[in-house]
């Protein structure tokens, strides 16, 4: 009940749910006003081009946000005035369909933000493609279209000035709970209840949404100056925190042990559940934090971890004096402790002051991709070995193939509804236009007896148009969040409003059906024979990515081991580089497991592959932490020999992925006073690392071999 509690609550202060409503009211006020004068249909038009804007007005800096809704407007205004000259024409309407769907799409290769306000300009088409009109109407329906855009473009600006920081404060809450998440399945690993597996594959894919999050994040406050002046506290404070983050999401990595071998040495003694309570308790504090921190609330804190951790430790000296090997189970109250210190200093959020001390701006813009807008970038791009290229092809095509259904069987006032469609449901890769093809026709089923039924019991105007408002917000809110909600939120919203303005609602919502379903089944179609890319083309450059960023991590220790201090900047890059790249190629497998059995080509090498990598990563965080702790000792030959040989056998693994990799060993100087005593501790998790290296390039040369 706590739990449902506390996920309502963080959904009302979340940033889905603030943008939900401002998109809602910039869309929803200029109809009424000019319903009120009884000339709702210019309204309506203003209100189509506050909608196309808020497309594009994704999480980011203010000043990313402010271009990007400037462009909009621009393309927007075009497409509107040039869909009005060509409607009534249907071989230059066609052409401006094959050019612009072409075009726009292509605006992806300069990321997320050009996507949408390429698929804004498409939207802005495709809803003044079924109205003819002459140039002086299309010219002042454009106008109209770019009030519209300027009027939200204007409210966003002016609501992020009132209050600067909460887009910041909401993104980081957000990104506190999802690393909460990851810490609750981490815990559940040693729950001897669960099953191992589909616990690791539940934290797989949490590990992509903790990065995107990070990202988020990053992009808020890295790309801020503002955030980043020693003058403004409060900006201060949101960076240090969101850094005292990512080093706690490091120590929960830090954290990897061969679960099934706990659980056969110690699954009777019950200390393994009781280090799963003490995960999910820590979670749940984060948690706490994470509410705080997006509701503005003063943060109380409700559990301490050292009575549990104190108790832990004597249950572990209990089975130490029974002859049970526990050295693993101290590595483990070690870590748990040092959790729980890192959640204690994510608490600072709400008691440092103004003498919170941060780096330089430089160090910190070199955590964010900058991506400059260039015509090169294009030009490049036209190539068939670019997936944005072959992506924007197959959307050009099946935007004609479903224009023509439209013209040669026209199912009604609306078929403008299967190009729509279409620009939403196809996706670059076939498993997420294969989920967002169940999606879109699940949610339209599911919204449109909703909406029926509505209209069928409720007839009063007023009360319908609150209906509207209503399902308007969830709309708005779940659009980045839930794609299925969203639509079933969308349909009703829709159907009642095309019921006020006069249509016949069952005409309708049969109408939206079927072209939703023409449009769905055109999408998949292309996906799967138009110029398809499957994720298993792709994984190996993930896979060599993710090994390239593995050894840099394991140069950095090797680097402090060898005594050598590492600047903290070049070091938590590395770091970002290991969670970006193991991210991306968790994402891009679970792509291919979507994707036709046929398609998935060296699943079970590959899955073995990604957890390796994920272990290895985890070793070698939890080995870096271990020797900063231990900066002055001293390493043996046999260490050093262990570190060269794992080394090597990464370079390897890396050649037999990517034929044009160049191995640039990097001269670790050592000092010359060696250890004649191992660490048997460092000794024995650089042993594991090179066995897990001897793994990973018996793994990658079957794949190389299979390859061929």
């Amino acid at each position: 009940m706590f739990g449902k509690s506390r996920d309502i609550k963080q959904f009302l202060f979340s940033q889905y749910l603030a943008d939900g409503i401002r998109i809602t009211i910039a869309i929803v006020i200029p109809s009424i006003i000019y319903d009120w004068f009884g000339d709702l249909e210019k309204g309506l038009l203003i209100s189509i081009g506050a909608l196309c804007v808020s497309i594009c007005d994704v999480p980011g800096p203010v000043k990313h946000r402010r271009n990007g809704m400037f462009y909009c407007n621009v393309f927007g205004f075009i497409m509107a005035l040039l869909t009005g000259l060509v409607s009534n024409n249907t071989i230059l309407l066609g052409t401006l369909i094959i050019i612009s769907s072409f075009f726009f799409s292509m605006l992806s290769i300069y990321g997320n933000r050009s996507a949408s306000v390429g698929t804004a300009a498409l939207l802005v088409m495709i809803l003044r493609m079924t109205t003819v009109t002459g140039i002086q109407e299309s010219f002042t329906e454009g106008l109209l279209i770019l009030a519209g855009g300027t009027w939200y473009m204007v409210l966003a600006l002016v609501f992020n000035s009132l209050n600067p920081y909460r887009p910041a404060q909401r993104s980081l809450g957000e990104c506190i709970r999802e690393t909460a998440k990851y810490l609750r399945i981490k815990a559940a690993l040693y729950d001897t209840t669960t099953n191992v597996d589909d616990e690791y594959k539940k934290l797989v894919s949490q590990q992509v949404v903790v990065n995107e999050k990070q990202e988020q994040v990053r992009e808020l406050l890295f790309k801020n100056r503002a955030m980043l002046k020693e003058s403004i506290s409060s900006g201060r404070l949101l960076v240090l925190t969101f850094a005292d983050l990512v080093d706690l999401y490091e120590q929960i990595l830090a954290g990897w042990y061969n679960y099934n071998l706990l659980r056969e040495k110690f699954s009777s003694s019950g200390i393994l559940n009781n280090i799963a309570a003490i995960g999910i308790k820590i979670a749940d504090e984060l948690d706490n934090i994470a509410y705080a921190i997006q509701s503005k609330s003063i943060y109380k804190k409700q559990y301490d971890a050292l009575h549990d951790l104190n108790e832990l430790k004597d249950n572990i000296d209990r089975l130490s004096q029974q002859n049970h090997g526990t050295l693993i189970l101290k590595k483990i109250l070690v870590n748990l402790r040092d959790l729980n210190d890192r959640v204690n200093n994510l608490s600072n959020y709400f008691t440092s002051g103004s003498n919170a001390e941060t780096r330089n701006l430089p160090e910190y813009w070199r955590f964010v991709s900058h991506q400059q807008i260039d015509a090169t970038v294009f030009r490049n791009n036209l190539t068939m070995k670019s997936s944005v290229f072959r992506h924007s092809l197959r959307v050009m095509v099946t935007c004609m193939a479903g224009y023509i259904i439209s013209k040669i069987f026209p199912g009604g006032h609306h078929s403008y509804w299967i190009l729509l469609t279409i620009i939403v449901i196809l996706k670059p890769g076939y498993g997420l236009t294969k989920q967002r093809n169940r999606e879109r026709f699940l949610g339209t089923l599911a919204g449109g007896i909703i909406g029926v039924l509505l209209l069928a019991f409720i007839h009063d105007r007023y009360i319908l148009l609150a209906a509207i408002i209503i399902f308007m917000t969830g709309t708005y809110t779940f659009q980045r969040m839930n794609y299925i909600v969203m639509v079933i939120f969308m349909t009703p919203y829709l159907l009642i409003l095309f019921s006020l303005l006069g249509a016949h609602v069952a005409d309708v919502a049969k109408e939206r059906l079927l072209d939703t379903a023409i449009g769905s089944a055109l999408s998949l179609s292309a996906s799967y024979l138009l110029f398809p890319r499957w994720e298993s083309d792709s994984l190996v450059n993930y896979m060599a990515a993710m090994l390239k960023a593995n050894l840099r991590y394991f140069y950095r220790l090797a680097y402090i081991l060898a005594g050598k201090k590492e600047p903290v900047t070049d070091y938590k890059l590395v770091r970002k580089e290991v969670f970006l790249s193991s991210a991306n190629l968790s994402g891009a497998f679970n792509r291919m497991l979507s994707e036709p059995k046929t398609k998935q080509l060296h699943k079970n090498e590959i899955y073995e592959f990604v957890a390796l990598n994920n272990v290895l990563s985890s070793n070698i965080a939890g080995m870096v932490t271990t020797a900063l702790s231990y900066r002055n000792s001293a390493v043996s030959k046999d260490e050093i020999h262990l570190i060269r040989q794992s080394v090597s056998n990464l370079q390897q693994s890396i050649k037999n992925l990517d034929i044009n990799y160049v191995k640039t060993e990097e001269k670790i100087a050592f000092p010359q006073t060696l250890s004649d005593m191992p660490n048997p501790q460092l000794a024995e998790q650089l042993d594991f690392v090179y066995k897990l290296t001897v793994k990973i390039n018996k793994d990658t040369a079957l794949i190389f071999q299979q390859a061929e």
